[in-house]
């Protein structure tokens, strides 16, 4: 398979489909876009899908919660389509508010409470770069990766928290994804940026490696400095849905 094709989902509110669209364009892969409530509508559209992408933005405005309308019109009207899709292997990625659904759907762990993406402990929106270190070789989208990450944040409701044995478990079995490598800019839990489901091809993040796929996206790009391109991930998953 030359180009895969990665099915990117949007709800009302979501901003960030174009840039995933142009971060999978130039991993290879190609896209397109659907509202969730279309995809409700036609789950058949997931079939020639290989790549599965909830977009980062303000879905539904957040209303009831951050992603919270998202991951229950999906979890209701695609739960098992959905559940089939990842046990098939095809990677998964949400970003950002994609992040904060995919927990609430349970397709990540978050269910009966174990973990949680709650307001940053700065009590403020934070909108800033940062750095990542890829971390889990289970993660089909972070496997192999080695150099640092960086691109920016924006949310509001970005810590990751879980207790303890969730938290043992993550690290035990290889399903934390992503860190933050310099400053934790909200308080996650040790400094957890992203994770992945135990099957490894589910991966969830806060920040947007979407907004630095070009290296003059990197806001100091003109003084001659190079920031670690996000499009290393996508590089991954579309290597991974190749392989399929």
């Amino acid at each position: 398979m030359s180009r895969p094709m990665a099915l990117i989902v949007r709800g009302p509110g979501t901003n960030r489909d174009p840039d995933v669209a142009l971060a999978l364009d130039l991993a290879g892969a190609e896209t397109q876009v659907v509202l969730a409530a279309d995809l409700v509508a036609d789950p058949s559209r997931l079939t020639d899908a290989r790549i599965l992408v909830l977009a980062g933005g303000f879905s539904y405005a957040d209303a009831l919660g951050a992603g919270r309308v998202l991951a229950l019109e999906l979890e209701r009207g695609l739960g098992e389509e959905l559940t089939g899709f990842v046990a098939g292997g095809r990677p998964v990625i949400g970003i950002c508010n994609g992040f904060q659904a995919l927990v609430r759907t349970g397709l990540l762990p978050g269910a009966a409470g174990r973990a949680a993406l709650a307001p940053n402990d700065t009590g403020r929106f934070e909108c800033r770069w940062v750095t990542l270190a890829p971390v889990s070789q289970r993660c089909v989208w972070t496997a192999g990766l080695t150099a640092p990450i960086d691109c920016p944040i924006a949310h509001g409701e970005g810590r990751f928290v879980c207790d303890e044995p969730t938290l043992a478990r993550l690290q035990a079995d290889d399903q934390i994804a992503l860190t933050y490598a310099g400053p934790n800019p909200n308080g996650s839990m040790a400094a957890i940026a992203g994770i992945t489901d135990p099957s490894g091809v589910v991966l969830g993040l806060m920040p947007h490696p979407e907004n630095h796929v070009l290296a003059r996206q990197f806001p100091r790009h003109r003084r001659g400095e190079q920031g670690g391109l996000g499009l290393a991930l996508f590089e991954q998953g579309v290597r991974h849905a190749k392989e399929l």
